[in-house]
């Protein structure tokens, strides 16, 4: 099956997305290490919730595109067995 450039798109945001929190996280903990493990590790979870925050709406976008794309299907469906049921009766 073939993507559209908005899928691909959508993958490689989400892939780098993934990155971003990973390695932003760790980088964050390390970056504020001299303020304890505490702090650190506080810093750290904020990072990762904001991080986690931007997946979320990717994968919301991609929910929608889904959505609208079996929308489409559905109605093109409806429409040809409206279309077959004129040519009836």
């Amino acid at each position: 099956m073939k993507r559209s450039t908005f899928d691909a798109i959508l993958s490689f945001l989400l892939g780098t997305s993934w990155a971003f929190v990973l390695i932003g996280a760790w980088g964050t903990f390390h970056l504020f290490s001299f303020l304890g493990f505490g702090p650190a590790l506080f810093l750290a979870l904020f990072f990762v919730l904001i991080g986690l925050f931007g997946i979320l709406l990717l994968e919301t976008m991609h929910t929608y595109r889904e959505r609208r794309d079996e929308q489409i299907k559905q109605t093109k469906l409806l429409e040809d067995i409206k279309s077959l049921l004129q040519k009836s009766g």
